[in-house]
């Protein structure tokens, strides 16, 4: 029989559950806890550790049990929470949490995957950064075109300035981190070859999307939450619709597609075909966003620029 273990994890603690033997125990979340229960888990062998995604807590201890060799998965919330009402659990806990996320390892069978590299989270914790200070920006300069001359609007704009300054700093950081990788300085000319792709969006994929280039276009599709799944039951047949999938990287993609539609000669007569066809503006937008990301994978897998038809 496998030998799950589920690991519900918060900002101070590891509650850790091993199936089938039942054995519950917890931990301190830090590099004390984390040496503690890697030496717990190594006799053990486990065949799977799963731990839920929860807003970057889990990364250090996915990060250190992977580097102790054992297999872990990163696992969606909503994915759980639907297993443990299928199984008829209504009741809530961390130690409850911790076997029900054993329980659907054992159940799923997900396939560990390779963690990304800690420079590849040092790049997505940068872009994180960058997008937070857009997002004050843009709340700042509604602010200032909303209050009248005075020392309210010479606050604000003195925070404008301020956050400027400290984006070129950002964005000088990310330059140089990926002038410093040949690796992530070719993929970044890969990428931006693409006419509708920029620095910043080829930045974004590269940070929160670097499975690029190693899955088929279906399953890349899949994880940028760009792929149509179809609501159908007897007689009734709905629309496709997209749903899930990383939110960045998507964001990013959208950007790329309504610039590609009207600047790139191979997505704009895309685009446009899908409109002449009657397809509503969003809709031929998502799939122009689809058909720029299969179009960008196949280019880092190739290792070959775009090309023009």
């Amino acid at each position: 029989m496998e030998i799950t273990v589920g690991i519900d994890v918060s900002k101070k603690r590891l509650d850790v559950y091993v199936h089938p033997a039942g054995t519950l125990f917890s931990l301190d979340n830090d590099a004390a806890g984390l040496a503690t229960l890697i030496e717990q888990l190594g006799p053990i062998q486990p065949d799977c550790v799963g731990m839920e995604a929860t807003g970057g807590y889990e990364k250090l201890a996915a990060a250190s049990l992977a580097e102790a060799g054992l297999p872990v998965v990163v696992i969606n919330p909503a994915q759980v929470r639907h297993y443990a009402k299928a199984v008829g659990m209504r009741a809530k806990s961390d130690s409850i949490d911790a076997r029900m996320i054993a329980l659907f390892v054992a159940a799923t069978e997900p396939e560990p995957r390779a963690l990304v590299a800690r420079e590849t989270a040092a790049l997505a914790e940068l872009m994180a950064r960058r997008r937070q200070l857009v997002g004050m920006l843009v709340a700042e300069k509604n602010r200032q075109g909303r209050l009248p001359p005075g020392k309210a609007r010479l606050s604000v704009v003195r925070i404008i300035a301020a956050l400027n300054e400290e984006l070129a700093k950002l964005d000088g950081d990310l330059g140089g981190l990926i002038e410093h990788s040949p690796v992530w300085r070719d993929k970044q000319d890969l990428l931006a070859s693409v006419p509708g792709v920029g620095e910043r969006i080829a930045r974004a994929l590269l940070a929160d999307l670097p499975e690029l280039g190693q899955l088929d276009r279906r399953a890349i599709a899949a994880l940028a939450g760009l792929a149509p799944f179809t609501r159908q039951s007897g007689q009734w047949r709905g629309k496709s619709f997209i749903s899930g999938g990383r939110a960045a990287p998507r964001s990013a993609l959208f950007i790329g597609a309504m610039v590609a539609a009207r600047h790139n000669v191979t997505l704009k007569a895309f685009y446009q075909r899908l409109l002449d066809a009657g397809k509503p503006r969003r809709l031929a937008l998502i799939a122009t966003a689809r058909k720029l990301l299969t179009i960008l994978n196949a280019i880092i897998r190739d290792k070959k620029p775009w090309q023009s038809a």
